[in-house]
């Protein structure tokens, strides 16, 4: 038997509900099994409904299931909206006095959670009682629970961690024993130490990794958690954090230190970078390497802050006056945003470009179990002169027949004179109004977008070369759509996934494979399908169509496996 369990925490803002889904993902992770765990929360600090679900498995899970298998209840209202999602054997864990109601249907279990945690020393400690009497229902090993206390209170003293390893404890204890109709199996996990990293984590480390040094951005959600944990670990790896006075200052900030030569980047949201394309069109004239992370959210405006969507694929191809050239990466989770940042890096500094690296709420704030990341797999390449290459005459922007001019850092080898400008220039880097060197110098500069498109890797196909159904994703669907081929191929469909986390420029295999299939759809959170117009603008193939989600929620697999069995259906 395959051990497959969704646990969803909901309640209002302010409930803790973070801090009981985040443990409950480290003790299972922990105990070996693999674990995905994702949010939905409201833009306000206290109130609104909001849930933390994690499924853990002892197989590879990718994406949320639809059913709920353990719902804790922090108000009312998680039981009314989630109740329904229950599976055969799922249960309902609430405190009867915290929500003032007794529930009589046999898939409750009252917990009084807040009694509890006063007897273990304060009310604070409820969300502590939750967790135990979560791993109580499961019949999980409590040891594995009593560690990870000890690890996350340990700097607020031994009080504090044996009253909440008390909590813990009664929570487990009394589910145990109250629970007479919780029929879970676990296997006891296969034994293997995994991480446990958000999407978010995983972007800021491997941003470290490639030896990022300067991150300067104005907080906007998803984004903030880059620039906070790069800001956490400044001290360590002797990183600058500036929390710019707004965006346009943050993208200036980023291209004035790597024109000084340091690696940088800056991350936002979509509100944020509409303040930041006029510095994407500096960043392209002086050929400056600059790392944008644009995490994505709904819009038009302020839109659902705290949601999900892929609405700005066009929005960075397109972003900046003029033409330059550019690439355009898309993590499918966080083990792939911490290598697809460090090629962003790459890419950026041996072409001297901008790179995009696009997220969105989905990947930013959820959290996958990894076996572990190689910080050798991806070097650093910098495309610097070295000192002995720098010679009087130095030209910034040198016309080659890449493309790529020699980059010096201002002032090296005491001999590197830097010029550079905003207006059109010579291969001095002085201002010009000559047509002649104008063309030139556009020329030059495309020429690079040759060179990045070496880079791009060929796309991912998960499934038969030619597939009956061709699912086609960018970014953080990739988990959702992997399982929906899977269950499609299960029923008897021959269904094949094509993955993008390198979109642009668009690999030409993405046509060939196209070619191969019978019907091809898209799967993208957006309202027009902009991966598939993006298609069908670079190769003249008109998809069948696109199955889009754009309410600001991810998609399931459940989900797509209906959409594509209405689309069969005709």
């Amino acid at each position: 038997m395959v051990v497959d369990y969704t646990i969803k925490i909901g309640g209002e803002a302010g409930q803790g509900l973070q801090t009981i889904g985040y443990i409950l993902a480290r003790v299972l992770v922990r105990a070996g099994y693999h674990v995905f765990a994702n949010q939905d929360y409201e833009s306000r600090i206290r109130g609104g409904h909001n849930f933390f679900q994690i499924r853990f498995s002892d197989k590879r899970v990718l994406s949320a299931s639809e059913g709920v298998d353990i719902l804790v209840a922090l108000d009312r209202a998680s039981i009314e909206r989630h109740r329904g999602e229950l599976t055969g054997d799922g249960m309902i864990l609430y405190d009867p006095d915290s929500l003032k109601v007794r529930y009589r249907e046999p898939f409750f279990l009252d917990v009084p959670m807040q009694a509890l945690a006063i007897d273990a020393g304060g009310r604070v400690m409820m969300n502590t009682v939750a967790v135990g009497a979560v791993l109580g229902m499961l019949n999980h090993d409590f040891g594995i629970l009593e560690d990870v206390l000890k690890e996350t209170f340990m700097k607020k003293g031994t009080e504090v961690v044996e009253n909440n390893i008390k909590a813990g404890r009664s929570g487990y204890e009394y589910a145990k024993e109250n629970c007479r109709r919780c029929v879970f199996v676990l296997s006891g996990g296969d034994g293997r130490r995994r991480m446990l990293i958000s999407g978010n984590e995983a972007l800021a480390i491997g941003a470290i990794n490639a030896g990022c040094r300067f991150i300067s951005a104005y907080p906007m959600t998803p984004s903030t958690g880059i620039i906070t944990y790069m800001a956490s670990k400044a001290e360590e790896f002797s990183i600058v954090a500036e929390q710019a006075e707004d965006e346009i200052a943050a993208i200036n900030m980023a291209i004035g230190a790597s024109f000084a030569g340091v690696r940088a980047m800056t991350a936002t949201s979509g509100g944020g970078f509409c303040l930041m394309t006029e510095g994407v069109s500096l960043a392209g004239m002086t050929e400056t390497p600059i790392v944008i992370v644009l995490a994505q959210r709904p819009g038009p405006a302020t839109g659902l802050p705290t949601r999900t969507e892929q609405g700005e694929l066009f929005f960075s191809l397109f972003s900046g006056h003029g033409e330059f050239p550019r690439a355009i990466l898309a993590p499918r989770d966080a083990e792939d945003a911490f290598y697809t940042i460090q090629k962003a890096f790459n890419i950026a500094e041996k072409y001297q470009s901008v790179v995009f690296v696009m997220s969105d709420q989905h990947l930013a704030d959820s959290y996958w179990s990894v076996d572990g990341l190689d910080p050798q797999r991806i070097g650093i390449e910098r495309g610097l002169l070295q000192d002995d290459e720098v010679s009087e005459g130095y030209l910034r922007h040198r016309i080659t027949e890449t493309g790529v001019s020699p980059r010096a850092i201002p002032g090296q080898a005491g001999k590197a004179v830097v010029v550079t400008d905003s207006d059109e220039h010579d291969e001095e880097g002085h201002i010009i109004e000559d047509a002649a060197m104008r063309k030139a110098m556009v020329e030059k500069r495309m020429k690079k977008q040759e060179g990045i498109a070496s880079e791009i890797s060929i796309p991912a196909l998960y499934g038969d070369e030619r597939p009956d159904i061709l699912l086609i994703g960018w970014g953080s669907t990739h988990g959702a759509i992997i399982e929906a081929v899977d269950i499609l191929n299960k029923k008897g469909v021959n269904t094949s996934m094509l993955h993008l986390n390198e979109i642009w420029p668009l690999h030409p295999k993405v046509a060939d494979i196209i070619h191969g299939a019978g019907t091809a759809y898209t799967v993208e959170n957006n309202f027009t399908g902009q991966l598939g117009r993006l298609i069908r603008m670079e190769t003249g193939l008109d998809l069948k169509g696109s199955i889009t989600r754009y309410d600001g929620r991810p998609f399931t697999a459940g989900e797509i496996v209906r959409r594509v069995e209405d689309a069969i259906n005709g």
